[in-house]
């Protein structure tokens, strides 16, 4: 795939998120510089009193946050989708995955430290986007959201509140959209800014997936291609991408972009390291499923079974949705992950490292802001939410009853209770 314009990589700039809701600006996928370092740009920026909220899942920072964190997540209804009759039992479910759950999830953040990195992280790279921001002669304020855990993005935007932020740029830290990360996150702050006279009137621009950016690609192929070195032969070893699945019924009943977003992300980054000189077969599998229900596949541990049985000697895996270290990466691909690619007859074995703060992506996300800021549109300019959401929940809700009924039958079952514990938890 090419660029187009000198300035995009291909894809249509979204208006409306898959289940129909009015978002509150166009999404934004542009191409920043690639280079070591921040670099000064000359865009003149009218001087306004800038905000910039990052959205991000959040993490337990300690064994005893684990279960109150699990409940908070499987209580999102994005999370879980019950029809309407039955949307009474989300906190009551909610309550007992997390109780279940709970124990093997302990076991796994004992595994990496007794906690996720991830606040510390998301912290880093809020101060690295500031940075890059002013050498680009932008001041803006920079705030954390978490969807589930602290600090939680109504917190974020009782902050903004007080600071008076004239215009709001909101990036998701979550290069493809999906509706369980990027649109759960923005339906809270649908429900929040559609409330509030002052939000209601904040000029925001939302940038809902940045998987084209140039300058994200680049980054992704420049730790591949690093990675790649380590390896005896280089030319010999399977590029293995592993990717957060979502559940089937969200791609095909709620049109969930996901999936092609991701499948079009991996030909990009494929196609810059072909253009390196990097021809290595790959491959795209998806990981941390959870439940009795289908999710999008393949699943990344019956294919590392099949690359052993298969006589794939050297794998590199790449953490292709996590920007950032934490408990899919850390404890899940190194080590579950790793032990059944040996296990499987995989001898030799690489991991990328999630971009972190890696300084080429830091500053492209500074240029993604910079960019966005013109589009922003305060909530009161746009159609009302709840009219689209009117507009189309009968449709969607057709599309949704029989998977959600199916789901929470399962889920409720006894049978199934059983094999959580055994085999989940």
């Amino acid at each position: 795939m090419e660029a187009s314009g000198g300035s995009f990589l291909s894809g249509p700039v979204l208006k409306r998120n898959p289940v129909g809701q009015a978002l509150f600006a166009a999404s934004v996928v542009g191409v920043g510089p690639y280079c070591e370092g921040f670099v000064d740009s000359h865009l003149h920026v009218t001087e306004e009193k800038v905000g910039v909220l990052l959205l991000n899942l959040g993490g337990p920072e300690t064994l005893n946050d684990v279960q109150p964190f699990l409940y908070n997540l499987f209580a999102d209804p994005d999370i879980i989708r019950l029809p309407r009759p039955f949307q009474f039992l989300q906190k009551p479910l909610a309550k007992l995955i997390s109780v279940l759950r709970a124990p093997k999830s302990k076991e796994g953040y004992a595994s990496i430290g007794g906690g996720s990195p991830l606040r510390k992280i998301t912290n880093e790279q809020a101060d690295g986007i500031k940075m890059a921001l002013e050498s680009k002669g932008l001041t803006a304020n920079i705030y954390i959201g978490m969807r589930y855990w602290y600090p939680f993005t109504e917190e974020a935007i009782l902050q903004i509140k007080k600071d008076k932020i004239t215009k709001l740029v909101v990036l998701p830290l979550y290069p493809q959209f999906s509706i369980s990360t990027t649109g759960s996150s923005l339906r809270v702050l649908q429900n929040i800014f559609s409330e509030d006279a002052y939000l209601s009137r904040l000029p925001i621009a939302i940038i809902q997936s940045w998987y084209q950016r140039e300058g994200y690609i680049k980054s992704m192929a420049d730790l591949i291609g690093e990675e790649l070195q380590k390896f005896a032969k280089p030319e010999e070893v399977m590029i293995f991408f592993s990717a957060h699945g979502v559940p089937l019924t969200y791609v095909e009943d709620a049109g969930d972009p996901y999936k092609d977003q991701m499948e079009e992300c991996i030909y990009l980054i494929m196609q810059e390291l072909k253009a390196r000189g990097s021809y290595n077969d790959h491959t795209l599998a998806y990981q941390s499923r959870v439940g009795p229900v289908q999710w999008l596949k393949p699943y990344t541990d019956e294919v590392l079974v099949e690359l052993g049985q298969k006589g794939v000697k050297s794998l590199l895996a790449v953490p292709v949705s996590f920007v950032s270290e934490h408990i899919e990466t850390l404890e899940e691909i190194d080590m579950e992950y790793k032990e059944l690619a040996l296990e499987s007859g995989i001898e030799n074995w690489g991991r990328v490292p999630a971009l972190g703060c890696t300084s080429s992506f830091i500053t492209d996300l500074a240029d993604a802001v910079i960019e966005a800021l013109p589009s922003a549109k305060s909530l009161s300019t746009t159609r009302s939410i709840s009219e689209e959401a009117d507009h189309d929940f009968l449709s969607y809700a057709i599309k949704m009853i029989f998977g959600s009924v199916l789901a929470f039958v399962l889920l409720l079952s006894p049978k199934v209770i059983t094999a959580f514990r055994n085999r989940l938890f």
